[in-house]
Parts: structure tokens; C-alpha cells; sequence
């Protein structure tokens, strides 16, 4: 035949990336689907909200203090009169802010430290790892509460104790992980070749040894709005007129008899927070276990 055939060319295989394989996984996940539709109406509960309501969060109505929950004061009002689910929604903005930035302030000073001890050995290790078990020797609580007591109330002090108390376990965790890494082929191939060490820690190492500790991450934001209530409920955390869910929770509790309204709805949005979180954790958990992948 005179005339050539066209050669077919061979179709491109396209590989998905690591990070839309892990998302997939996760939104086919059946709790982590119910704990991200939750959470995202939380947080739209908690931006939106507040342009929608016709009252704000310091806005007094002395006609109606410690109202029953009404049409015209959804969640009721609170020992000033103001108007609870307005104060829930502003609140929410703290309370989840305070969750995250503390997060991943912990897991940054834990990725570091753990990072530099188990790449490194010898001496650094032995240092960072001495000092991580006086440091983990104070429970965590216990010591948020002395950073919170010393440094005092405040958004950024609450963010700071909190942070402080979840280096330690991030720390362990980041260093048992770039362990069980540090001998691999690939590190030795990179060390060969007189990689700096800053490029095959950062570059090489930490993508492969990082999953844990975003799953970690994720899982301690909901401990962490539980734990910052728990100060703002002692009185060391972000204090009145704040609205945060922890301080409102502390403003009710003398009225817990005859008004259990007051800390019932700041106690239920906690709660339903901390399940949406935890869900979509253990689906990220899943979705990033090698395992589990086909």
C-alpha cells in the first residue's frame, strides 16, 4: 500500500495525585461525608448567621431576660437579654478559630522538633526527646492551665497554652514516623548524590511520613475547642462580653436549675462540633491509610 497507516498513539495513563486520591477516598467515606456536611453548616451557622440576624451579640433586652426559647428568640435569651443563638453564632467564630490556629500551631512546633530528632540522632535527639519528657511529665491540662494563669485571658493566650500543652505527643509521633523512614533506599540515594540535608528532610522525607499527623491534627481540633471551653468555663480562657461557646457556658451555669437553656444550646453546638470533627478525622484516617489503598 502506498498510502502509510496511521500509527495509533498510545492513550496517557492519567495518575491522580496523592492529595485528590486522598480526597476521594475521604467524601466516599460514609462518616466522613455526614461529618463534612456537619461541619460546613457549622461554619456557615457560624459566618453567615450573624448577617442575618436582626439582633447582635451585646445587644441587651431587658424586657426579655432569661426568655424561654420563643419565635422571636429561637434559643432564648440569657441573664442580660441577650439573644443566645446570635451570641452562639459569633461565638462560633472564636471557638473554631481557637480549634484550628491551635492546631496547627501544635502540629508545626511537633513536625519540627520531631523532625530534627529523628533525622538527626546522637545529641539532638537525645536533647529534644529529654526535654519532651519533662515536658509531657505536667498533664496536658494542667499545664494549659498554668500558661493560661500566668499569661492570663485572651484569644492569642488562649491559643498559646493550648498550643503548648500538644507539643509533646506531636513531637513522639513525627520522630517514631521519620524512624521507621530514615533507612529507606531513597534517602540513601539522596545522601549519596550530597542532597543538603534541609532538601531531603523537607522535600523527600516529610511527604511521606506527614499523613499521620494531618489525621492527628484534624482529631485535635475537636479536643482543643473542648479544652479551650473548659478554660473560658474556669475563667482563663476568652472571657466576657466574648461570646465564645465555653464562656457562655460559664455565664449559664449558675442558672442551670430554672433555665437550662441557657448552657443546653452552647452545650449541644459543642458537642455536635466535636462529633462532626472526629468523624471526618477517622475518614481522612481511612482515606490516607496505606492499607486501605487499592
Amino acid at each position: 500500500m502506498a498510502a502509510k497507516e496511521a500509527v495509533a498513539k498510545p492513550e496517557k495513563i492519567k495518575k491522580k495525585s496523592m492529595l485528590a486520591e486522598t480526597l476521594e477516598r475521604t467524601v466516599k467515606a460514609p462518616s466522613a461525608k455526614l461529618g463534612a456536611i456537619l461541619f460546613v453548616v457549622i461554619v456557615l451557622f457560624c459566618l453567615i448567621g450573624p448577617f442575618l440576624s436582626p439582633y447582635t451579640y451585646d445587644q441587651f433586652d431587658l424586657m426579655n431576660i432569661k426568655a424561654l426559647p420563643s419565635l422571636a428568640h429561637p434559643f432564648g435569651t440569657d441573664a442580660l437579654g441577650r439573644d443566645i443563638l446570635t451570641r452562639l453564632m459569633v461565638g462560633g467564630r472564636y471557638s473554631l478559630a481557637l480549634g484550628i490556629l491551635t492546631a496547627l500551631l501544635g502540629s508545626v512546633v511537633g513536625v519540627l522538633l520531631g523532625s530534627l530528632a529523628g533525622y538527626f540522632g546522637g545529641i539532638v535527639e537525645t536533647v529534644i526527646m529529654r526535654l519532651m519528657d519533662i515536658w509531657s511529665a505536667i498533664p496536658s491540662m494542667l499545664l494549659c492551665l498554668l500558661i493560661s494563669a500566668a499569661l492570663g485571658s485572651g484569644f492569642t493566650n488562649t491559643i498559646i497554652a493550648l498550643a503548648i500543652g500538644s507539643v509533646p505527643g506531636n513531637v513522639r509521633m513525627q520522630r517514631a514516623q521519620i524512624l521507621r523512614e530514615r533507612n529507606k533506599e531513597y534517602l540513601e540515594a539522596a545522601e549519596s548524590i550530597n542532597c543538603p540535608k534541609s532538601k531531603i528532610m523537607f522535600k523527600h522525607l516529610l511527604p511521606n511520613v506527614i499523613a499521620p499527623t494531618i489525621v492527628t491534627a484534624t482529631m485535635t481540633i475537636g479536643q482543643t475547642i473542648t479544652m479551650a471551653a473548659t478554660l473560658s468555663y474556669i475563667g482563663l480562657g476568652i472571657q466576657p462580653p466574648t461570646p465564645e461557646w465555653g464562656a457562655m457556658l460559664a455565664d449559664g451555669k449558675a442558672d442551670i436549675l430554672y433555665y437550662p437553656h441557657i448552657i443546653l444550646f452552647p452545650g449541644l453546638i459543642i458537642a455536635l462540633t466535636v462529633l462532626a470533627i472526629n468523624l471526618l478525622g477517622d475518614g481522612l484516617r481511612d482515606a490516607l491509610d496505606p492499607k486501605l489503598r487499592s
